[in-house]
């Protein structure tokens, strides 16, 4: 997907630059895939604010998302690709043999009338899925499962893709986006391609209006703050408070805290860690 940059009749469109939504070929989404989203605001059962600085936004439908993909052997027809509010990559609306109607991620190049299918004897085409056993090596995969049926985990945002590096044993190891080499069981799952809308992170809101829309509330200065309210906060004049500390008192992760836990049980399986 390309980007668009518009001609600025107003201040917040000087510096924008929009998605372009010619990939997309439909626009309300299929209803029996929807499921409200109740909104949270960033406050608990109590009217507290426990998630600063979030609140507001339009509201939202959520699409029921295949990341299992077990319709093996059953072929799909893609009918659309559409835009999902809740996530960076598009998604593709699928119309199975038997009737049943699905939404999965979208990779680049699926358009529609394409047809996919998961199992573990067929081509390593884009929008197919199978194990990780089954799979060429040097292939570009995403929606990678952790544990065999557990659904898909990793690599799911736009543009996103991992390699599949090498086989050994009950293992395979695979290279995610962060560069991390990471081992998985052979029988998990993944998708052939790499993710759509992979130029997401050219986008530049413009104002400060669209980061409410996306239920982004405005941030304080943590200099700014008193001691209480801030990591940083405290202090006579423009000094900060000393120490930055997280408000219930902890060292704060600005200053390098490790924050992965020492003896995590993934540990070992990660051949080597993201840069």
């Amino acid at each position: 997907m390309a980007t668009k940059k518009i001609k600025p009749m107003t201040p917040g469109q000087r510096f924008q630059i929009m998605p372009n939504f010619s990939t997309l070929t439909k626009k309300k989404p299929e209803k029996s895939l929807l499921r409200p989203v109740k909104q949270k605001s960033g406050r608990n059962n109590r009217g507290v604010i426990t998630v600063h600085y979030r609140g507001g936004g339009h509201k939202r439908k959520a699409r029921l998302i295949d990341f299992y993909r077990k319709k093996h052997g059953v072929t799909g027809v893609v009918q659309s690709i559409e835009y999902d509010p809740m996530r960076t990559a598009f998604i593709a609306l699928i119309y199975y043999e038997d009737g049943v109607k699905s939404y999965i991620i979208a990779p680049e190049g699926l358009a529609v009338g394409a047809k996919i299918i998961a199992g573990d004897q067929v081509s390593p085409e884009v929008g197919n899925a199978m194990r990780l056993r089954s799979l060429p090596l040097g292939t570009f995969i995403h929606n990678i499962e952790l544990n065999p049926g557990s659904g898909a985990a990793c690599v799911r945002s736009a543009g996103g893709y991992a390699q599949l590096v090498a086989r050994e044993g009950k293992y395979a190891t695979v290279k995610l986006p962060s560069g991390e080499m990471r081992m998985i069981n052979k029988e998990c799952m993944a998708t052939v391609g790499v993710v759509s809308n992979g130029d997401h992170n050219r986008i530049i809101l413009g104002k400060a209006g669209r980061m409410r829309w996306l239920g982004r509330r405005p941030r304080t200065r943590q200099v700014a703050t008193n001691a209480v309210d801030g990591s940083m906060g405290g202090g006579e004049g423009k000094s900060s408070g000393g120490q930055p500390r997280a408000r219930r008192g902890r060292c704060i992760y600005s200053k390098g805290q490790k924050t992965r836990k020492r003896n995590k049980y993934s540990d070992k399986m990660i051949i080597k860690k993201r840069k």
